[in-house]
This record gives C-alpha cells, structure tokens and sequence, in this order.
C-alpha cells in the first residue's frame, strides 16, 4: 500500500459532523466519520501496519495524533492496537504522552486498550505498565491505573488495584469516580465476595460505591 499522505485521508459527512462535536462538548473538530465507516476507511493502513517497521507505525500514531480532527486521533489508536503484539515496554512508555494530548474519556479509554492489550500478552509487565500511570500528575493517566485490569478477571493482581482506587478515593472528579466504580464493577463479575468486602472497607464516593456494586 502507498505510503502517500492521501492515502491517510478520512471522507466524513459534514452533516453529522457538528452532532459529533456536540457529543464531545464541542472540544474538538470533526470531519464526520462514523465508527463503522472509519473501520471501514482504515482498514488497509491497519492491515499494513501489521507488517510494517513498529518505528514507522509509531511515527504515523503521532502523525495522526497532531491532526485536529478527532476521527484521526481514533486511527492513530487504533494503529497502535494493530502493532500492539509487537510494541517492547519502550515503546508504550513513548506514547504515554499521547494520553494527555487532546484528552477526553473517549481517547483516553481507548489507549487503555492498547495498554490492556500488552498486558494481556505480557503477565509479568504488570507491575511497569501499572507504574506508567499510577499516582501520576495527570488524572486522565491515572484513570488508566484503575481501569488497566479491566479485563484481566482471575489475573487481576488485586494489591495493584485496591493502591489504585485508594490513592484517588477522594479525588473530586467525575471521570476518576467513574473508573474506580468502573473497575470495581468489572472485577466484581470475577470475586463479588472481594467487591462486597472492598466497599464495606473503604469510604467511597456515592458515585463510585453505586457504579462498583451494580452487579452485586
């Protein structure tokens, strides 16, 4: 496939465009491009990606990270995710920093996953992937520290998320509430037992307490 910058060009709907931003806050542009088209537009780069040089995908992350439109953030994730069989510990510390740039619970997530899947892959990176985010200035970085072990179930080092929750258990922010109800939730449909005692322990926020104990 060409490596020719229009290649990497979306086609959005300019109708859908603005009910987009909205859904957003308004913080960023649009071009107008659905989940299922962009899937769709960008499945040749992420096909490609995957027999690419991990150094030149890394560099096209960042790329499409710099353009303003969000759609382009959304690839450049997903072009990561496509090499994240391949990314070395090295190279998920280097793309931290685009967890912070342009940040909203939409990216943010989705470099979870990225994260999520490396250590899927990876047992004994738990401990440095979790250190990349835990107790962190940022707390869209620390939002990643609670909900890294999301989908780890039984291998869910339960030390790692309990220092997690309790380091911004009084942090007075809606997505950091959110996450520690999130990942409490989530570990809950593995040890309920374990979910039942955490809260009985530990003061939580009316937010976190409901959103942790939804399946108990």
């Amino acid at each position: 496939m060409s490596e020719q910058r229009a290649v990497m060009t979306l086609v959005g709907d300019p109708v859908k465009a603005p009910q987009m931003a909205a859904y957003m806050k308004n913080q960023f542009p649009f071009l107008g491009v659905q989940s299922v088209a962009r899937r769709a537009q960008s499945r040749p780069w992420l096909q490609a990606a995957k027999t690419r040089p991990v150094p030149t995908v890394l560099t096209r992350v960042r790329e499409l990270y710099a353009r303003p439109e969000r759609e382009y953030q959304y690839v450049a994730v997903d072009l990561a995710l496509a090499v994240a069989p391949r990314l070395s510990l090295a190279d998920l510390l280097a793309l931290r920093p685009l967890v912070t740039e342009k940040p909203w619970w939409d990216t943010v997530d989705a470099w979870r996953g990225v994260y999520g899947a490396a250590l899927a892959r990876h047992q004994d990176w738990r401990n440095p992937l979790y250190g990349m985010f835990a107790e962190r200035p940022a707390m869209w970085e620390r939002r990643i520290a609670i909900t890294l072990q999301l989908m780890e179930k039984a291998n869910t080092d339960r030390d790692l998320l309990t220092a997690a929750i309790v380091y911004d258990r009084q942090t007075d922010e809606f997505f950091i509430q959110k996450a520690i109800g999130w990942a409490l939730r989530q570990y809950s449909k593995t040890d309920p037992q374990w979910v039942r005692d955490f809260l009985a322990n530990h003061t939580l926020s009316r937010l976190a307490t409901r959103e942790g104990s939804k399946f108990l």
